[in-house]
């Protein structure tokens, strides 16, 4: 059992303790029995934060449901309501007080469930369309994994056109290279790939310049195209993508929004780039991502 079980555990044990304190008569219970259930909600954010540190966060078919600020806010508040109920008992000056935040806690438990529903209704109405990741290979011994249409598409254009092809990924961490190679016969145009996930990486493997970096950020499209341009120059392909992005669930500490995402194509002295704003989770925003980028390769190969 790892730490963040544990913490989870711990909770569950608590509750027996706090439902004898709120029962039992001695001086200062309640104020007790407070405490307890402070300190069970702390272990909640605890616990949640080093699943996500040590990347022991259970996934549901590559799916990843992250916290909204609806839903943060509507935990705040529920704790605070518990918390005032139990401390009105002894104080009862705190009765208005809580009375209020348990309202306002039942306003953001709605609002938080309608915005998850938004946020994620790809997953509740395009299940099918959604859940199915990207092509990574793999799977049971002798099965055929299943190839993006995509792909076959790419496969049939480049596979006896001459053409290479080269990739260059940071928010995908590898998700393009693999859908294509997911492709038999993808030896003969796919050169390989870098995932330049840090900008140092991006500097050093991609030749991307640090003033850019500095100037326009890693998510932008002069990054996005000096990417492109340094996978095609050091793997030697006729063309290269590229792909850069917030795939969320948090945006990198700047003004631009999860989701954004750039994606480019290197073709000779030629390049075309375009800009998205993906609106799923992080998994539904990369996976939109490669998409987007085989997109726009065929744009190119089927004139």
């Amino acid at each position: 059992m790892n730490l963040p079980n544990a913490l989870t555990v711990s909770r569950l044990l608590s509750i027996p303790v706090l439902m004898a304190l709120l029962i039992a008569r001695f001086p200062n219970h309640d104020q007790l029995a407070a405490a307890v259930f402070l300190a069970a909600s702390l272990t909640d954010t605890l616990d949640g934060n080093l699943a996500r540190r040590r990347h022991q966060v259970t996934e549901s078919q590559g799916r990843v449901i992250a916290a909204t600020p609806f839903g943060k806010t509507k935990t705040v508040l529920q704790v605070a309501a518990v918390l005032l109920l139990i401390l009105q008992r002894p104080y009862p000056a705190l009765e208005l007080s809580a009375n209020v935040v348990v309202g306002l806690a039942v306003a953001f438990t709605v609002l938080s469930g309608v915005d998850y529903m938004w946020r994620f209704r790809d997953v509740l109405l395009r299940r099918d369309a959604v859940v199915r990741p990207v092509p990574t290979g793999g799977g049971a011994p002798g099965a055929e994994s299943p190839v993006d249409p995509l792909v076959r598409r790419l496969h049939e254009r480049l596979g006896g056109g001459g053409l290479t092809l080269a990739v260059a990924e940071s928010c995908t961490g590898g998700m393009l290279a693999a859908a294509i190679t997911d492709q038999p016969g993808s030896s003969a145009y796919f050169k390989g790939g870098v995932v330049a996930y840090s900008d140092e990486v991006k500097e050093r493997l991609l030749e991307v310049p640090a003033e850019l970096l500095a100037r326009h950020g890693a998510v932008s499209e002069e990054v996005a195209r000096a990417m492109a341009e340094g996978a095609r120059r050091r793997l030697g392909a006729d063309v290269a993508l590229s792909v850069t992005g917030i795939a969320g669930p948090v945006a990198d500490g700047t003004e631009k929004p999860v989701g954004l995402t750039h994606v480019w194509l290197a073709a000779g002295d030629e390049g075309e780039g375009r800009r998205f704003v993906f609106r799923g989770d992080r998994w539904a925003n990369r996976r939109e991502a490669v998409g987007e980028a085989l997109g726009l390769l065929l744009s190119r190969v089927e004139r």
